[in-house]
């Protein structure tokens, strides 16, 4: 799967009555393919992914393939109980999408051979990359063998132990050198300069979505954004458990686009956090335009 620069991980707006507002996600997705994308991952952690409705979740992500029309790959998230995934691996596959990212299981947890027998039936469905977060936290032997799987073609990290994915990395590559691997932290870029390091180039990019002149500033090598902009927006992020999403929605809000605010359990910035939020929007923007 080619996948390269940025990679756009979309909000899913809502509207005033609280339902998929489709013909919103089509523009949002329309507003960033303007700024080529080097992929698209509808109905993912951004855009909350485990908020929606299976039937939800099929029209996101036939909405994304219809508006993207081949021009970047298009990955869905999957995940969650077995049922749930494949129900969604197939919407997804239905709808045209090129891959899937999978979600850890919730709740119930196994030895690593039940998880590998998950990520094998989700494979067979879609190209899939796995996502590795809360439960799913893999040894470099378990990585190798998950790598191996037909179908499997790339570890998101959200972890951000480096030393344990050096050793990932190290092992899977030596048997695939094409093997994906990208970094998944909220506010990615922040961390970029140590997964580079470790020779991890993709990142996903939450900034993308509301602010795409400052994330392609920074995929072309205006570094001073990481202490300018990048430092003090992580530092709002952690004031709150799940702005990594809402200040993204709040972003996109500001920047003009109505997506409607997050499905609980997540909540809303508050008034002064919005307030922060674009005031950083305003500098990094002043950062990137000279």
């Amino acid at each position: 799967m080619n996948l390269s620069g940025v990679l756009f991980f979309p909000v899913t707006p809502f509207g005033a009555d609280g339902a998929l507002a489709g013909d919103v996600l089509a523009e949002h997705l329309r507003l960033g393919l303007e700024h080529q994308p080097g992929g698209v991952f509808v109905a993912c952690g951004t855009g909350e992914f485990s908020a929606l409705s299976e039937a939800e979740h099929a029209e996101a992500v036939r909405i994304a393939t219809e508006t993207v029309n081949g021009r970047v790959p298009v990955l869905a998230g999957a995940g969650g109980p077995i049922g749930t995934a494949l129900a969604q691996a197939r919407a997804a596959g239905d709808a045209g999408a090129d891959g899937l990212l999978l979600m850890p299981p919730y709740l119930a947890s196994g030895p690593h051979e039940g998880y590998t027998a998950y990520v094998a039936a989700v494979a067979e469905v879609l190209p899939t990359i796995i996502y590795q977060r809360g439960s799913v936290v893999l040894e470099p032997d378990q990585a190798v063998e998950l790598a191996r799987l037909p179908g499997v073609v790339g570890i998101k990290d959200g972890v951000g132990d480096i030393d344990r994915m050096q050793r990932i990395v190290l092992a899977v590559r030596e048997e695939q050198p094409d093997f994906l691997f990208f970094n998944g932290l909220p506010t990615a870029e922040l961390t970029m300069p140590a997964y580079r390091g470790i020779g991890v180039e993709l990142y996903s990019s939450a900034v993308f979505c509301f602010a795409p002149e400052i994330a392609v500033a920074y995929l072309n090598g205006d570094e001073h954004l990481i202490k300018e902009f990048y430092a003090p927006l992580v530092r709002l992020r952690a004031k709150v458990p799940g702005y990594a999403v809402s200040l993204v929605k709040a972003g996109v809000r500001h920047r003009g686009l109505d997506v409607g605010g997050v499905r609980p359990p997540l909540v809303d910035p508050s008034p002064e956090h919005v307030e922060e939020l674009v005031r950083l929007i305003k500098s990094g923007l002043t950062l990137v335009e000279g």
